[in-house]
């Protein structure tokens, strides 16, 4: 979901898509959703390095905007039938199941118990999950074809464990009553007055016991790919939003990557390997921004934030970067539009991004007017890689 109270201009040159072709439901002229396809790297004229025939994976990450937070008032942009959960959660459900992607890594995912793992799993997947601290009620969740993969470890990560030990959890609460978690919070500040007000009664921000308690979450595990026999770690994430709070995000974003080095180490002793690494999710920050820059050079001003491991970052690029360069937006709405959503992978874990998955350009007919529209159920748009093993 959004999060800032400025709009942003597309800087970053793109191949032209395929045509785009919008469909309508059957016995309705009600519009379908969008079903976005795979695009092979070498139309953006990058040269394939390694067999045409060698193994591949493909992965998505999305923000589906949980339904906790669709509210009218934050959306006032999208036409209230497609708010509605019962045509929402079909329409990502429908756009889920055409993408086929061996690994689907959700952010923004409520309603998993009830919903989306018993919907999902009848298809072929399996499935990991980690709701938000606190009362939230959204998570991280990561879906796996059966097929293609077999979960091997896992492990949650919980941000609040950058908060001091003596924190007094009373004091700590997060007060954004009713405002989206992840990423509407940037058509908020426009549409709802009262989110500076919301934002002053969130106790006192100088106190690193309440800075840094945004309950936030991410998860990460190592997959054996069945054919051939290969170990990857997956890891999914959604950083927090705020723009005024740049220092947690970049905490957060320190706190991931050391525990992935950790979490690698561990894998790679364990099972006497070498895994190939991805990372994904909403990391609610520009290319360009901090936090961008730490996640692809591992360095940064550390300042004051809190201690954290010594473990040397993974080394990190984008494989929307390194194929086609990154989106113009992957968050669209009236009040931000800007890319908030990265694929990254280590260059030299042994695979390499040959496709991407498809957005639409911004003049595009199927996201004017902002998202969430019929066309795309989130105010966010899927992004995906597929992989190619190099042997």
């Amino acid at each position: 979901m959004l999060k800032s109270s400025f709009f942003l201009l597309p800087r970053f040159p793109l191949a032209s898509p395929p045509h785009r072709t919008i469909h309508f439901s059957k016995m309705s002229t009600t519009p379908a959703p969008l079903s976005p396809k795979f695009v092979p790297a070498e139309k953006s004229g990058i040269t394939s390095v390694s067999k045409s025939d060698g193994f591949k994976f493909s992965l998505v990450s999305y923000n589906i905007l949980a339904q906790a937070y669709v509210k009218g008032d934050l959306f006032p942009h999208s036409p209230g039938p497609c708010l509605k959960w019962k045509a929402r959660s079909q329409a990502i459900l429908t756009v889920l199941k055409s993408l086929g992607a061996d690994f689907l890594c959700l952010q923004e995912l409520d309603e998993y118990d009830s919903f989306y793992k018993r919907n999902i799993e009848s298809v072929g997947y399996s499935s990991i999950y980690i709701k938000r601290s606190g009362q939230k009620r959204d998570g991280c969740g990561i879906f796996y074809k059966q097929d293609s993969a077999e979960l091997v470890i896992e492990e949650k990560i919980e941000y609040n464990d950058l908060v001091p030990s003596n924190q007094d959890d009373s004091s700590s609460e997060d007060k954004e009553e009713n405002l989206p978690a992840g990423g509407n919070k940037k058509s908020a500040s426009k549409v709802d007055p009262g989110l500076k007000n919301r934002r002053a009664n969130r106790g006192d921000l100088n106190d690193p016991c309440v800075r840094f308690k945004r309950d936030c979450v991410g998860i990460m595990a190592a997959f054996r790919l069945k054919d051939p026999s290969h170990l990857i770690i997956v890891a999914n994430t959604h950083i927090y939003w705020d723009p005024q709070l740049a220092d947690v995000k970049l905490a957060q974003a320190r706190y991931l990557l050391s525990r992935l080095a950790q979490f690698k180490l561990l894998v790679s002793d364990k099972f006497d390997c070498s895994p190939s690494v991805v990372v994904t999710g909403d990391f609610n920050s520009l290319p360009g921004s901090q936090v961008y820059q730490y996640l692809m050079s591992g360095s940064s001003e550390a300042g004051t934030l809190p201690e954290i491991s010594d473990d040397v970052p993974i080394p990190l690029c984008s494989a929307y970067a390194s194929t086609r360069g990154e989106p113009h937006f992957t968050n669209y709405t009236p009040g931000f539009t800007g890319t908030l959503d990265y694929i990254l992978f280590s260059p030299s874990g042994g695979i390499k991004p040959v496709s991407y998955l498809e957005l639409p350009e911004p003049e595009a007919s199927d996201i004017q007017g902002g998202l969430p529209n019929y066309y795309h159920p989130s105010d966010h748009l899927p992004i995906g890689a597929e992989f190619e093993i190099i042997q």
